[in-house]
């Protein structure tokens, strides 16, 4: 059985390379889907639909695009991981997970120490929070091959 692994979360770091890397290092059957990483796309999803003078309208209708992507390969997945990581805010992270709880998808949560107090309502639905990408790499294997 191939397993569907959603990737969702901060963009400024590799950390869904060295998920993968792991992945493939230790020959797992999973594939991966992910968020619209390049940041400039991301922002231009709602783009052709029109041009907006207001920047919220904009965004609206480029997060709209986005959700489209999103939701389905969320509700398509089998886990998500979701990054937070401490140089930005990651809200589309944290409603991510809010999407998972309330499917009822297993997600696994990434980060560091020093944000667990404010990610403790995303945590606290977590079926693990991880500190590193070998600890995400170590639960999938687990699941996986058991």
């Amino acid at each position: 059985m191939t397993f569907s692994v959603y990737l969702s979360g901060e963009i400024h770091t590799d950390w869904r390379d060295e998920i993968i890397k792991g992945v493939e290092a230790s020959a797992l059957d999973i594939e991966f889907t992910s968020a619209v990483t390049d940041h400039d796309a991301s922002d231009a999803a709602g783009d052709h639909l029109g041009p907006e003078p207001n920047s919220f309208w904009r965004d609206h209708k480029s997060a709209k695009v986005n959700a489209i992507r999103t939701k389905t390969l969320i509700e398509m997945s089998d886990i998500v991981v979701v990054r937070f990581g401490d140089k930005f805010k990651q809200w589309n992270a944290a409603f991510d997970a809010g999407v998972c709880a309330a499917l009822g998808k297993p997600y696994i949560t990434l980060h560091d120490d020093s944000i667990v107090h404010p990610l403790k309502e995303v945590d606290a639905p977590a079926l693990a929070w991880a500190k590193s990408t070998d600890q995400v790499v170590d639960i999938l294997k687990y699941v996986v091959q058991q």
